[in-house]
């Protein structure tokens, strides 16, 4: 894959792991547009970066992605790749009934069912370009999962799925389909959701380094990007699944 001169939408762009993606990738020369929920931090996104294109857009509500869709559209006739960044991580007890699972944002619509759909608006899109690709950011959760996330862990092996069959459908056209797989990464991802100590216990690899594994590999066409610790949780579910559980949900 081309990693310069590419026209780069990045959902959840403005921090974490999109922001870096999207640093790296204008360092290398690309156009990238980042959306997200918040005005305040794409504002605070192009400050620090002023090459970068921003949208307001919340993903998990349909009129805003058929409207970002639009948008894209109509204003960079060069658009190429797709990156499915935006996730959400939320502590669910379901013991308790529903009470988690309504008590806040929806893992299902942000993790989930926004990049499927924001896929399916893009590839007529993207068909139409000489080389281009979609990336989703999936986890090493999506292999192995923590119980104590269980929506978030079952989205991104959704993810996960829904990026092999992606990348079977299209491979015969210009789209090629990458997913990354990163370990815990030191990002605002899951923040408030778990306890302090759990919350201290790792913060994760930082965001950029997630990122330049990231563009090592795409320029490779390595189409699973499995970094840093997900390498081991991939292997081990790949081994023996039932104990990399085990093993996982010990603490």
């Amino acid at each position: 894959m081309n990693i310069k001169n590419n026209t780069v939408l990045i959902t959840g762009g403005a921090t974490g792991i999109g922001f870096s993606l999207a640093e790296a990738l204008v360092k290398n020369g690309n156009t990238v547009i980042i959306c997200g929920r918040r005005q305040s931090k794409l504002e605070e996104a192009k400050h620090k970066l002023p090459q970068l294109h921003v949208r307001t857009c919340d993903v998990s509500k349909e009129t805003e992605r058929k409207a970002l869709f639009n948008w894209v559209r109509d204003n960079f006739k060069d658009f190429n790749i797709l990156i499915n960044n935006a996730g959400i991580q939320r502590m669910v007890d379901l013991k308790k009934g529903v009470r988690d699972l309504a008590g806040g944002e929806n893992e299902i619509e942000i993790n989930l069912a926004a990049p499927i759909y924001l896929s399916a608006y893009f590839i007529p899109l993207l068909m139409k370009q000489k080389e281009a690709a979609i990336v989703n950011v999936s986890s090493g959760l999506a292999f192995v999962p923590i119980a104590s996330m269980p929506v978030y862990c079952a989205t991104k092996a959704a993810v996960h799925s829904f990026t092999m069959s992606l990348r079977h459908q299209l491979k015969d056209t210009s789209i090629k389909v990458f997913e990354i797989v990163p370990p815990t990464v030191d990002t605002d991802l899951g923040k408030g959701s778990v306890e302090e100590e759990e919350e201290a216990w790792n913060r994760g690899i930082p965001p950029a380094e997630v990122a330049k594994a990231a563009i090592i590999s795409l320029e490779k066409d390595e189409y699973e990007i499995v970094v840093g610790e997900a390498q081991g949780l991939v292997a081990g579910y790949r081994k023996d699944p039932e104990g990399e559980f085990k093993s996982l949900n010990e603490w």
